[in-house]
């Protein structure tokens, strides 16, 4: 799929993406690099390199763009986020997590401080005009919002462009002072296009007929999508009053009973707050056809866990996947095209898959 990618503006006419999207490898090649290669990502959350001397080796969204990147703290406790791999023949620096005083190449020897300034380099006293800040790791934007990490590449826009906004309405529920809980966190593959699992989320349109559990806790006559220029906002709001997120004063939604945010940001970041604390999921594109999907869980107040919204994920996310999945069969039909957005129900679809389209034009 070659071609300029036009979706209408205006939600009333437009028509959705072309299948060829969601099966045409060759648009996913091309997403790779003007999409994800361009997008902001998270790293890590702050207690992984919690004290000075730590380092965490991670790809840049593995599956995908698969860049070796490093978050090192120095021993003054900056943190910084590196390129991984050495400037004299391509090793990697740093295979595994831990604690050190430099970072040293197996291969050769070559030796890095942990701002990733270059130090030494045995059998290289004869070369000419050596070293140059060529010679230096490689350094990369690194931002925080509470307690997580975020990186990027080469961004299409800065980090605050990118998350500023809906960081701004959320500005009462709190990023800090939840724990990773590795019981709830784990990996799914869904045999689908990975912009159709953003699709479904984007939606509550399918909740009543997909996930009758979860259609019990929310109103769905008042679940509401709010967008915002590279984010989008989904507020469910609960049927009861027991299973809510207590809001701080000044927030928007304070008085009303909100059983769950959904914040997206594009293109594949998922930031889901419930009373117990925080689930985050990464859509990670393996083949046009083939997705993971990480879970990483922080709880917050586990005498909230399994209750209201934030119950039953992983039944959730298997009606998600079943759906998605049978999507991903359907739009290989020849029959098959383009649809139609409800004006009502899909905001957050036609603002996807506008800045889908933007993106993959360049």
């Amino acid at each position: 799929m070659d071609g300029r990618i036009e979706i209408d503006p205006d939600i009333r006419v437009a028509r959705t993406l072309p299948a060829a999207c969601y099966r045409d490898p060759a648009f996913l090649e091309r997403c790779r690099e003007t999409v994800f290669a361009r997008s902001w990502q998270l790293a890590a959350d702050e207690e992984t390199v919690a004290e000075p001397g730590r380092v965490h080796p991670f790809p840049f969204l593995d599956g995908c763009v698969d860049e070796p990147l490093l978050l090192a703290r120095d021993r003054q406790g900056a943190v910084r986020c590196l390129s991984n791999v050495c400037t004299h023949r391509g090793n990697l620096v740093v295979q595994n997590p831990g604690s050190c005083t430099e970072l040293k190449c197996a291969y050769h020897g070559r030796r890095f401080a942990l701002d990733g300034s270059f130090e030494h380099m045995p059998e290289f006293k004869e070369a000419a005009g050596f070293p140059t800040k060529a010679d230096d790791l490689p350094r990369l934007p690194l931002e925080r919002w509470g307690m997580f990490l975020y990186t990027a590449l080469r961004p299409a826009c800065t980090f605050s462009e990118w998350s500023g906004e809906v960081a701004r309405r959320l500005a009462g529920v709190a990023l800090h002072g939840m724990r990773p809980d590795p019981t709830r966190s784990r990996d799914y593959e869904v045999r689908a296009n990975w912009a159709l699992y953003v699709d479904n989320y984007l939606e509550g349109f399918h909740i009543p007929f997909i996930h009758g559990g979860l259609n019990a806790e929310l109103d769905y006559g008042s679940y509401a999508t709010e967008l915002f220029r590279r984010a989008n906002l989904q507020v469910g709001y609960a049927e009861g009053t027991e299973a809510v997120l207590d809001l701080p004063p000044g927030s928007p939604d304070r008085g009303r009973q909100v059983a769950a945010y959904y914040a997206w940001l594009f293109p594949n970041l998922m930031l889901n707050f419930y009373p117990w604390g925080l689930s985050i999921n990464i859509v990670k594109p393996l083949a046009v056809d083939r997705t993971r999907v990480t879970f990483l869980s922080y709880v917050r107040d586990e005498s909230k866990l399994d209750r209201g919204a934030g119950a039953g994920l992983d039944r959730v996310e298997l009606e998600d996947e079943a759906v998605v999945e049978a999507t991903q069969r359907g739009v290989r039909s020849r029959l098959y095209d383009r649809g139609r957005y409800s004006p009502t129900r899909e905001q957050g679809v036609h603002h996807f898959h506008r800045l889908l389209a933007e993106a993959a034009n360049g």
